[in-house]
């Protein structure tokens, strides 16, 4: 049976999930903001189509997509991709949603789980609760199976703690108690497409690795990696004052993200279970 993957959005994550399906044999497809950036994606082998949002792809665009992901992060006006092209999506018999661990809102440094309440209360994470709940009604509808994968910060090459201490911004901030989880872009990638054998009912992933940290440990490390002094921690009450709106919300929650789900049901090994492992190939591979 002829597998074709649908992705809407195809930047950073996008991306890389559409490559690795190509390298395993998947017809792949999807979408991007600009005709220009289109035309270069074209260019490299990957069939793509300008999408804004404002208007609904054509049926011969979205072909006979078996598979849909969608990475494109919602706004005040919804998810594009539901608001625009829900008739196409009820074709697909999977469905893949890329969300964010941000759901779960703050728990005071505790570990979460895909059963732990959402307490979201940042507009952000707010909207894509929405957007959950739109794919989940999609699926519902069409019978399709749902794949909801929660995100951490997602890192990897030329989008990771390495290049902010390369080009002198990273700053170490020191807030007792703040953990953080993320995920490599390859192993982010990796477990999606390893989702698409589940073709029935609905499932939540958290995919994130097997170590939260604070941000300032991360820098450290990079520092280490890259053979640059280690800047002095800032206290909390020193940064938060010149920090914007959106940094200082980041630092407004704190959480732990469990994965024993997504190794235990779905099979996943990570290649990258830490963030050493993952800058340390990053910075071997020369950023």
């Amino acid at each position: 049976m002829t597998r074709r993957l649908f992705i809407f959005g195809l930047g950073y994550s996008g991306l890389e999930i559409a490559k690795l399906a190509k390298t395993q044999g998947w017809s792949v497809a999807g979408t991007c903001t600009t005709d220009e950036k289109a035309r270069r994606l074209r260019a490299e082998g990957i069939e793509a189509h300008a999408f804004d949002g404002t208007a609904p792809l054509s049926a011969q665009s979205f072909g006979e997509a078996s598979h849909v992901v969608c990475t494109v992060a919602p706004g005040t006006a919804g998810d594009p991709a539901l608001r625009t092209c829900r008739a196409l999506l009820g074709r697909a018999r999977w469905l893949g949603y890329l969300s964010t661990t941000g759901v779960y809102g703050d728990h005071d440094g505790a570990w979460v789980d895909e059963t732990t309440p959402t307490l979201a209360t940042q507009p952000r994470s707010l909207q894509r609760l929405a957007a959950e709940q739109g794919w989940r009604d999609v699926a519902s509808e069409s019978g399709a199976a749902l794949h909801i994968f929660r995100l951490p910060g997602i890192y990897g090459p030329g989008r990771s703690t390495l290049d902010r201490v390369a080009d002198g911004t990273a700053r170490r901030i020191d807030k007792p108690g703040q953990f953080f989880s993320r995920i490599h872009v390859t192993d982010l990638a990796a477990s999606t497409l390893k989702a698409t054998d589940c073709e029935q009912g609905t499932e939540i992933w958290n995919v994130a690795d097997d170590l939260p940290a604070a941000n300032a440990d991360v820098i450290a490390y990079a520092c280490e990696l890259l053979g640059r002094p280690v800047p002095p921690a800032i206290p909390w009450e020193d940064a938060a004052p010149a920090m914007t709106p959106m940094a200082r919300s980041f630092y407004a929650e704190s959480r732990r993200v469990r994965n024993d789900k997504l190794k235990r049901e779905l099979g996943v090994v990570l290649r990258y279970p830490t963030y050493r492992e993952g800058l340390k190939a990053i910075a071997e591979a020369g950023l």
